[in-house]
This record gives structure tokens, C-alpha cells and sequence, in this order.
């Protein structure tokens, strides 16, 4: 199973405002395994990035000047999604966002939408802490401490490292259900080699009543109803 773990940045809270995306992260797992292929870049926004956002991930218009507009890397980004489960930390945020930019480029949404389309399977990981931990701060430097994920490096938020640190409080958040499908997959392959679908294995232990019980049964059934009795004639 193909998954990406995507993050964003953008230059403010509200999309219907206006605001942009800034930065853009996925990091691909393969079968619950980071495979080592990302998608990571900032965007020049053409527009003002609020002070709020500014103080989040530290990205501001001098250095996103000379970065490509989100025209430019649409494409690449679109192929690197397609097919593939997003996993993302409140994706509502990041969907509405990513929706906006695309479509404004050209993506009709029913094309991002459609089966193996590049926002077609979203996980939001967010409930899914939420319901495991009732009550609690589900925040990602929450469950980075929660899950001993390593975030000492993240004095400010970047989509690259925020992609990458979801993923692993992902797989910690999962990690039974990573049990539960190993072991079907070793069921699975062990009844493929054996040619069938692995019953041949199971040794199946069959108990006989023996002469005395089934003429006790007999009588039984006699009593109860003699031989008019439809139980007699099967």
C-alpha cells in the first residue's frame, strides 16, 4: 500500500481570504515503510504573509521571492500524489488549501477527486488522536512527546519536518494494526506456497461417539417420540 504523509505552510489561516500556500512536503511510505522518496518545495505565494503565520514557520517574502509560483510545481506535485493515501494532521487545512491552488492552475476537482485522483483518499490524523486519546492535547508536539517521536528540532513549523515527524507518530499510533496485517501477510503467503488456501496446514482433531453413546441416543430419541417421530427418520 502506497501512502504520503503531507504537510503545508501557508501565509495565513483562511483560503476564502485569499492566502496562499508558501510550502509544500509529502513523504512517501511504502507498506507502512518510509521508502525514502519526498516531494519538498516553497513557493513564492505573490501575495503579503501575515505576521501570525510568520511567527509559525519563519518564512518570509524575501526569501520566498525568488521561489516558484504554485503554477510551476502543480504538475510535479499532482504525479507525486496520485494513487497514494494522504495521511495529514487536521486536513481540512491542507486540503482546502491544496483544492484552491490546483484548481486555480487549471485541476478541475473532479479530476483530484476521482478514484486514484491526488486528494482521493485523505486520512486525517487528527480525530484519529482525538479518539484514541479523549480529553488530551492532540497537537503534534503533543503526540511527538506522547509517542517519544524526537521533535527537538522543531524550534518552527516546516512542512518537510512536519511531514516526517507525522509519519512517525503515524506508524506509533497504528502500530497494532502494523502487527495485525504482518500477520495476515505471513498467513496469506504460507497457504500460497502450500498450494491452497492454508487449510491443509490446520490439524483437525475429529471425535466418534463410540458404539454405547449412539445406542444411548437411540433410546433416547425412542422415548421421546418412537419411531413415528422425524428425528427416527433421517
Amino acid at each position: 500500500m502506497r501512502q504520503v504523509v503531507l504537510d503545508t505552510e501557508t501565509t495565513g489561516l483562511e483560503v476564502m481570504q485569499g492566502h496562499r500556500i508558501v510550502e509544500v512536503a509529502a513523504v512517501e511510505m511504502i507498506d507502512r515503510r518510509l521508502s525514502g522518496r519526498h516531494f519538498h518545495q516553497y513557493v513564492n505565494p505573490q501575495r503579503a504573509v501575515d505576521e501570525g503565520a510568520l511567527r509559525v514557520h519563519g518564512l518570509d517574502e524575501a526569501f520566498l521571492a525568488d521561489k516558484p509560483v504554485f503554477a510551476d510545481i502543480a504538475a510535479d506535485l499532482v504525479d507525486f500524489l496520485c494513487g497514494a493515501q494522504l495521511i495529514i494532521h487536521n486536513a481540512p487545512f491542507d486540503t482546502a488549501f491544496l483544492f484552491a491552488e490546483l484548481e486555480r492552475v487549471g485541476f478541475p476537482r473532479s479530476q483530484l477527486t476521482d478514484q486514484g485522483g491526488a486528494l482521493a483518499d485523505v486520512l486525517d490524523t487528527l480525530p484519529m488522536a482525538r479518539e484514541l486519546h479523549p480529553g488530551k492535547r492532540n497537537s503534534l508536539d503533543a503526540l511527538c512527546e506522547r509517542y517519544g517521536v524526537d521533535n527537538s528540532g522543531r524550534s518552527l513549523h516546516g512542512a518537510l519536518l512536519d511531514a516526517e515527524l507525522l509519519a512517525e507518530v503515524y506508524l506509533a499510533m497504528t502500530r497494532g494494526q502494523e502487527s495485525l496485517m504482518t500477520l495476515l501477510a505471513a498467513e496469506e503467503a504460507a497457504g500460497l506456497a502450500a498450494g491452497d488456501s492454508g487449510l491443509a496446514t490446520l490439524d483437525i482433531v475429529v471425535v466418534r461417539a463410540s458404539d454405547a453413546e449412539l445406542a444411548a441416543h437411540d433410546a433416547l430419541l425412542a422415548g421421546m417420540g418412537g419411531k413415528q417421530a422425524l428425528w427416527t427418520q433421517l
